[in-house]
């Protein structure tokens, strides 16, 4: 098999696991949603669904999403700001992934429900997080680290900025 076959083999790969990992992460909180009222045997079938769904099949299209993605890496140039905007909206949708997924053991406990704002937050951020890296890595923006932030690049300022989150551990 040659290199370009391999390539273009792994991007369809990618592509695929983003599709399944994305739109399961989008059908979650309308499954979640579900549990409000249920109980008995529909309550452990849609238990039974709903976790089989995020194990056996969104977590590991993440894995796969993430595992291509970095097997990419190593054959395009990523050191562009475009691609470092995205990771960063990568970076949200896998704490999406994992707090979605803490409330489904959460949900599914002690009676809780799952209720119309909880569904709303959880839609909301993964349709802030899902359309930019869509539109990120087709479009391939051409944006200006230093003009978005001009200050960020200053010697010492890096020191400065995370002063507030790093107080705490520092006299």
């Amino acid at each position: 098999m040659s290199f370009e076959i391999g390539l273009w083999l792994t991007k369809a790969v990618h592509v695929a696991a983003i599709a399944l990992w994305a739109g399961g992460l989008l059908a979650l909180p309308f499954l979640l949603a579900q549990r409000t009222g249920l109980e008995g045997a529909p309550l452990h079938r849609l238990h039974a669904l709903t976790r089989f769904f995020y194990t056996a099949l969104i977590s590991p299209a993440a894995f796969v999403a993430i595992a291509t993605g970095i097997a990419l890496l190593f054959v395009q140039a990523t050191y562009v700001e475009w691609f470092s905007a995205k990771l960063g909206f990568v970076g949200l949708l896998v704490g999406l992934h994992a707090a979605i997924g803490l409330s489904i053991v959460k949900v599914f406990t002690h009676e809780r429900r799952f209720g119309k704002v909880a569904a709303s937050f959880f839609t909301t951020a993964q349709l802030t997080a899902i359309p930019p890296i869509l539109w990120l890595v087709l479009a391939k923006p051409d944006l200006d680290a230093e003009a978005l932030f001009p200050d960020l690049f200053a010697p010492g300022n890096l020191a400065h900025l995370l002063k507030p989150l790093t107080a705490w551990v520092t006299p």
